[in-house]
């Protein structure tokens, strides 16, 4: 049996596959919708300075999103491949303890408990008439 779990199984590692397709198809439709509206406005010669100058820091932030996205796969991929490459680690066998039979308990003789299965050491001593008037008294409730 494996001591680390295998990378398939790695919340860590999906979450970086998932943050960085998530950053990089954030950023490819920030930078496709910015830089089309600003194209189509600049075409129609109805843009404004505010289509032009803030849609061009929109579109650099979604370059930089598909960008760290990218890299972020990037370390995904070479985690995988270093985790493939990586010794299993060797296994330490642990043996049982030694046992001797002069060390062990001695079992206690099968007549040493009475018959409800109590033993003499515990005080419990049978009460026949007790036992008879509690099978003979009525149950009230």
């Amino acid at each position: 049996m494996s001591t680390r779990p295998r990378l398939t199984r790695s919340v860590p590692y999906w979450l970086l596959i998932a943050g960085s397709l998530a950053s990089s198809a954030g950023g490819a439709y920030l930078l496709l919708d910015r830089l089309g509206g600003m194209d189509a406005r600049l075409t129609d010669g109805t843009a404004t300075s505010n289509d032009v100058y803030v849609g061009q820091i929109w579109a650099v932030l979604g370059a930089i999103l598909i960008g760290a996205g990218l890299v972020g796969l990037a370390l995904a991929l070479t985690v995988g491949a270093l985790r493939s490459l990586a010794p299993a680690p060797a296994v330490d066998l642990v043996e049982p303890p030694a046992f001797d039979e002069d060390d062990a308990p001695a079992a206690q003789p099968a007549d040493s408990t009475d018959e409800y299965g109590y033993e003499p050491e515990l005080g419990y001593e049978p009460n026949e008439a007790a036992d008879a008037e509690r099978e003979t008294a009525p149950v009230t409730r």
